[in-house]
């Protein structure tokens, strides 16, 4: 009897870390393997594990003769928290060595579920605004540019967060959020015309990558590549989908801007000098660690996510200065950042999953999906190939980001004896979780 109860507890505990980890981004092949240690290192082996985008089953048969006991829990909230799947981390991490109990570790997630996030919700939405300022910069804003921004993205966050409490799909929240985004960036080009100029087509990029950012491209193409392919179908139809809120959003406003006569002038790019790539070094770097700062990343992890950040937005620069296409450029400044993310995750003891989401942020394709629209609805549509051409871009960026980076994980993750016997055989890098796990016989 007592047995029995402890392989329930078992399969609760395995379970609830594994709603953690999928609620936040990380990968199926990342929450079957910590699944997986933490059962064997708690003395339950042989478990079976199924991951879908909404539920997660686990079953256990001990004996032929048997039939198996099994546990099915729903995932029916996503809400990115970085500081409780650093938490969740370190206690698998104790579990897995030896240094925790089925009992301790019950009652640790518990705290670690039910204590709130760790900083107040208006923080993160300061957060929000600061990442959206420091994109503005990057692309060459100035002051008011800066300032617009960091207004928008407050407005824009909360009103989401008012729309999530009303239960409202991501969908239209999306579409909401590009419809304020540019609506705010003509109103206000329209106040600043008399005193100064205001570029309101840098506003309106960095409100879409704002809106990009919570989108999980990275655990749908690692789902994709490691043969989670309903999981990864399901993420990469989600990401679609809000994308296309984001597109649909952005359009409506800016038709309805054109209607009213608050006409928003054409994109101009920054130039490659050493002012205008300073000037995006500090913008990414600072979208960079607020995103972290937003989604509530540790205190110690915001520096370095910040200067990670700044590099690949250097290296995206010179790569594409050199002759390759933007996907390409984007593509290997991700893989150094997925290559050097795993070395800063261990340093600071964070997954790395925390560190390379947070870092790929100024490589969105806000900006090809903003020229894109722009393009499209000029009058006469005379410039429909190019619109077509920029949309196309901007799936390019994406996915390059996505494959970039884990192909950097892929290599900076040696697969050795203790992380193939763990994992039994799932492909894929490890972005959460542990790799080696201590048995422990009952």
């Amino acid at each position: 009897m007592d047995g029995t109860r402890t392989l329930h507890r078992t399969l609760d505990l395995c379970l609830k870390v594994g709603e953690v980890l999928l609620s936040s981004g990380a990968g199926a092949a990342d929450v079957v393997a910590t699944m997986r240690a933490l059962s064997r290192a708690l003395g339950v082996r042989q478990s079976q594990i199924d991951v879908t985008f909404t539920s997660l089953a686990m079953s256990v048969q001990l004996d032929p003769d048997e039939p198996p006991v099994m546990q099915i829990r729903q995932v029916t909230q996503r809400e990115i928290d970085y500081e409780d799947l650093t938490r969740v981390d370190h206690l698998v991490r104790e579990v897995a060595a030896g240094r925790k109990d089925l009992d301790g570790a019950r009652t640790e997630l518990a705290q670690i579920v039910s204590s709130g996030h760790a900083r107040p919700r208006w923080a993160a939405t300061l957060g929000w605004g600061a990442m959206c300022a420091g994109i503005a910069l990057q692309l060459g804003g100035g002051a008011v540019v800066v300032l617009v921004a960091l207004l928008a993205a407050i407005c824009i966050d909360r009103l989401q967060l008012l729309m999530t409490r009303r239960r409202l799909p991501v969908f239209y929240q999306q579409v909401a959020g590009g419809v304020v985004a540019t609506v705010l960036a003509a109103v206000g080009t329209r106040l600043a015309e008399p005193f100064v100029h205001l570029n309101a087509s840098l506003v309106v990029t960095a409100n879409i990558i704002m809106l990009l950012a919570g989108i999980g491209f990275m655990g749908a193409i690692q789902d994709a590549l490691s043969g989670f392919f309903v999981t990864g179908g399901a993420r990469i139809l989600e990401a679609v989908l809000a994308t296309a809120g984001i597109i649909a959003g952005v359009s409506g406003g800016l038709s309805l801007c054109a209607a009213i006569g608050l006409e928003i002038s054409g994109l101009s790019l920054p130039q490659f000098n050493l002012v205008g790539v300073t000037a995006a070094v500090l913008g990414g770097g600072l979208a960079a660690a607020a995103f972290a700062f937003a989604s509530y990343a540790p205190w110690r992890i915001l520096v370095p996510v910040g200067l990670l950040g700044g590099v690949g937005i250097v290296v995206t620069e010179f790569v594409a200065e050199a002759g390759f296409g933007r996907p390409w450029a984007v593509g290997v400044s991700a893989f150094l950042i997925g290559l050097f993310g795993y070395a800063v995750g261990r340093r600071f003891r964070v997954p790395p999953l925390v560190v390379v989401v947070s870092a790929v942020v100024p490589l969105l394709p806000g900006l090809s999906i903003y020229r894109s629209l722009f393009l499209l609805g000029e009058e006469g549509g005379t410039r429909v190939a190019d619109g077509l051409l920029a949309m196309a871009t901007a799936a390019s960026v994406a996915i390059a980001l996505a494959a970039g980076v884990i192909l950097g994980e892929y290599v900076a993750q040696p697969v050795v004896r203790e992380a193939r016997r763990v994992e039994q055989r799932l492909a894929g890098p490890r972005l959460v979780g542990v790799t080696r796990a201590r048995r422990r016989r009952k």
